[in-house]
């Protein structure tokens, strides 16, 4: 498979590069500048850009709105064990949308970022 390129706007990269190096295991890639940081796990690289900051991901569009961190778009991780996962990073305090919902596919949980950002932990009812 390729690498996937994913795009975040966060309030603070260094908060953002914490949390998912912490606790969902990205490695960094690079982090040349304050307002930017590529981080990657497995296929999938994570680009961190600061909200306001300078480069063309932060910039603001034409009409003058700006790109803000949060909304209902998110990555998906899979875990093994979505109910300790959940249960580990509950007890780092970190912050969720919802709780554990089960689906026919499986079970899903939002997690927040430190900006807002949703990432959904899911585990497969495939087993």
């Amino acid at each position: 498979m390729e690498m996937v390129n994913v795009r975040y706007i966060v309030n603070d990269v260094d908060r953002a590069i914490a949390f998912y190096r912490d606790h969902l295991g990205f490695t960094v890639a690079m982090h040349p500048a304050p307002s930017f940081a590529m981080l990657s796990r497995g296929n999938l690289r994570l680009l961190l850009n600061a909200a306001g900051g300078p480069g063309g991901a932060s910039q603001p569009m034409p009409d003058g709105s700006v790109p803000e961190p949060g909304g209902w778009n998110r990555i998906q991780i899979e875990v093994e064990d979505l109910e300790g996962v959940v249960y580990k990073l509950k007890t780092a305090g970190q912050a969720f949308r919802n709780e554990i919902v089960k689906g026919m596919g499986g079970s899903q949980i939002l997690l927040r970022d430190p900006s807002g950002n949703l990432v959904e932990l899911f585990e497969s009812g495939r087993r």
